[in-house]
């Protein structure tokens, strides 16, 4: 398999898990505002809305838990910040809007970990 073919599978496999993380997020009662919204500071994969407020949640998809998680850095975690600003922005909510950060696994096999508060601004 060559790089863009290697590529396009890693895109296509993160759209699904993003796809099966949503749909664990509805089953337990978060409505789904935004899937992958876009600022110019970055990409929040999925926004959340529950009775307790956002909650802004970031997929990763790997072999294992581990080795997701290990594919988060500390620059990602700003760009999430400051695309979270965006979107409070975009909505016109305030800051003290009641927010959480999720990190959602994904392994090889499709087995979903989730993370609650995982990141902290």
């Amino acid at each position: 398999m060559n790089k863009v073919m290697r590529g396009q599978a890693a895109f296509f496999a993160g759209q699904a898990a993003e796809e099966q993380v949503a749909r664990e997020y509805s089953r337990r009662g978060l409505d789904v505002a935004a899937r992958r919204f876009r600022s110019p500071h970055g990409e929040i994969d999925i926004v959340g809305q529950s009775a307790d407020g956002l909650v802004f949640v970031e997929v990763k998809k790997s072999r294992s838990h581990d080795s997701a998680l290990s594919r988060i850095t500390q620059r990602q975690i700003d760009r999430i910040f400051a695309a979270a600003g965006d979107y409070l922005a975009a909505k016109g909510l305030p800051w003290s809007t009641p927010m959480r950060f999720d990190i959602a696994l994904v392994d090889g096999v499709g087995r979903i970990e989730i993370m609650e508060n995982a990141l902290f601004a």
